[in-house]
């Protein structure tokens, strides 16, 4: 079974521009992990500071593994001079529409 993550971050006033910037660094080191099936950033619309990344992993194994990496033991550290709190953290799975 894939795992779907919604993960919603903000940045501290006047710092959005630094979570893109990390966010552009991380992103191939991220979609290059075994596992990744998607990893994308999205700005929240009429908000400067207000994010959603957007996840998919082929298993709880790969998502596991990714939380371990080192450039993502990195990211935890940097991502504590622009964020504003720590990430909301949703997993999801689709819901039959009738």
């Amino acid at each position: 079974m894939t795992i779907r993550l919604v993960v919603s971050v903000e940045t501290k006033a006047g710092l959005g521009a630094r979570q893109v910037e990390a966010f552009a660094a991380l992103a191939p080191l991220v979609r290059a992990e075994p596992g990744c099936l998607q990893y994308d950033l999205h700005r929240v619309l009429d908000s400067g500071e207000r994010f959603v990344i957007l996840e998919h992993w082929e298993s709880a194994e790969a998502l596991a593994a990714h939380g371990e990496a080192p450039h993502m033991l990195d990211a935890a550290v940097t991502n504590k001079e622009f964020r504003a709190g720590l990430a909301e953290v949703l997993v999801i799975e689709g819901a039959a529409v009738g």
